[in-house]
């Protein structure tokens, strides 16, 4: 069995704006690495949160969600008076757009001294995302301890980009990600949030910054063209899975997940990348961040058919 992928972040409950019913709101449930962690497990791989929630309805909604999914919860603190934040996703020809309710939430509050050290240099990869540095100064804190002490246990550690300016300024955010970036070994950046972060336009010039940082594996997110795949022995486009989306809402995390789950199942990352451009690509056709999130089944049988 292969070790686990233990996730650090904020999850939230969300309600997602139907495009069908613009005045309607669907229930469920994201933050990027909790969309993460769910994507994983369900692509069998062993996943586990790392987080705090507020002793509230929200929170218990989280942990249930969780423990459906067989998602390890071991590592979730339940704040006492804590809150849990929420968000809304509405849509409009631009695109679907983030409105949150998140200042002040257990998971923003979380320390460094909380850290499960034992579980962390136990694990196979530990994962974070911008947002995980970015919500709290306390938070951040952590989350780069936690990289730090993942790096001298030899445990792998990822990192998705996951640029949020409502939640830190940029020159902030350069410097914090800067520090991550020194202390990731598998990065899996945006087109947006890196080249922001790095000043650069290039494609190539952006994974030979994140590659002298010290990162060995870049898996470059490039929606529908699909995503390049660098080391520093090589670099490759992987092609797409064309779909009929409908919300792309959590479709990077879900590319996130289901590309560490086959990194830690031993396939090589261009293999790995396939497989994740097929799970997010299905993951956009149905509502909300975790829902659409496809399994290992339904995963395969596209590639299945798309390989004959």
């Amino acid at each position: 069995m292969s070790k686990t992928i233990l996730a650090y972040g904020e999850a939230m409950v969300e309600f997602n704006q139907r495009i069908d019913a613009p005045r309607q709101f669907l229930q469920g449930y994201g933050g990027d690495t909790s969309n993460f962690a769910i994507a994983a497990a369900r692509q069998g791989a062993a996943s586990a949160y790392l987080s705090a929630v507020g002793d509230d309805h929200f929170g218990q909604d989280l942990l249930a969600l969780w423990q459906r999914e067989e998602v390890d919860v071991r590592h979730v603190a339940i704040a006492p008076g804590g809150s849990t934040g929420i968000y809304f996703v509405t849509h409009d020809a631009a695109g679907h757009h983030f409105h949150y309710r998140r200042a002040g939430s257990a998971a923003s509050a979380f320390q460094a001294k909380a850290l499960p050290l034992e579980a962390i240099a136990a694990a196979g990869a530990l994962h974070l995302s911008g947002i995980s540095l970015a919500i709290s100064e306390s938070a951040c804190e952590a989350g780069l301890a936690a990289m730090a002490h993942a790096r001298a246990s030899g445990v792998t550690t990822s990192l998705d980009t996951n640029l949020r300016l409502r939640l830190w300024p940029l020159e902030r955010a350069r410097a914090r990600m800067e520090e991550a970036f020194r202390l990731c070994d598998i990065c899996l950046p945006s087109w947006e949030d890196v080249s922001l972060l790095t000043g650069l336009e290039d494609r190539d010039a952006i994974v030979d910054r994140l590659l002298s940082y010290g990162v060995k594996l870049v898996a470059f997110k490039l929606g529908k063209e699909g995503c390049y795949v660098a080391t520093s022995d090589q670099r490759r486009m992987v092609a797409p899975y064309p779909v009929d989306a409908l919300d792309a809402t959590g479709a990077g995390d879900c590319f996130g997940g289901a590309f560490m789950a086959e990194l830690m199942a031993g396939r090589d990352a261009f293999a790995a990348a396939r497989y994740a451009n097929v799970a997010a690509a299905l993951s956009t056709t149905g509502y909300g961040a975790v829902e659409p999130i496809p399994r290992r089944a339904q995963v395969e049988a596209v590639l299945a058919k798309t390989s004959e």
